[in-house]
């Protein structure tokens, strides 16, 4: 199910708003453009909406799947000195 912020006559980017697996808030462009992560939903949705100037008529929909983020959040491993 989907909520949505804003709507328009003419959709050509949707912003989602939704969680992954490990419980983090994911807001990502449906075309991999962009992608932030937070702590908070509240956080989640003031970045999704202040967002809307880069990608016109942009519609945010909270998501109640489970994202997969574009970008690894894994730790990158540190090599040794050499």
């Amino acid at each position: 199910m989907l909520q949505s912020e804003y709507s328009s006559a003419s959709r050509h980017v949707i912003i989602k708003v939704g969680q992954d697996r490990a419980g983090h808030w994911l807001v990502q462009e449906d075309n991999g453009l962009m992608e932030g992560r937070f702590v908070s939903f509240p956080a989640a949705m003031a970045f999704a909406r202040a967002e809307r100037h880069a990608f016109r008529d942009a519609e945010v929909l909270v998501v109640e799947e489970t994202l997969v983020p574009y970008v690894a959040f894994d730790p990158i491993e540190r090599r040794a000195a050499a």
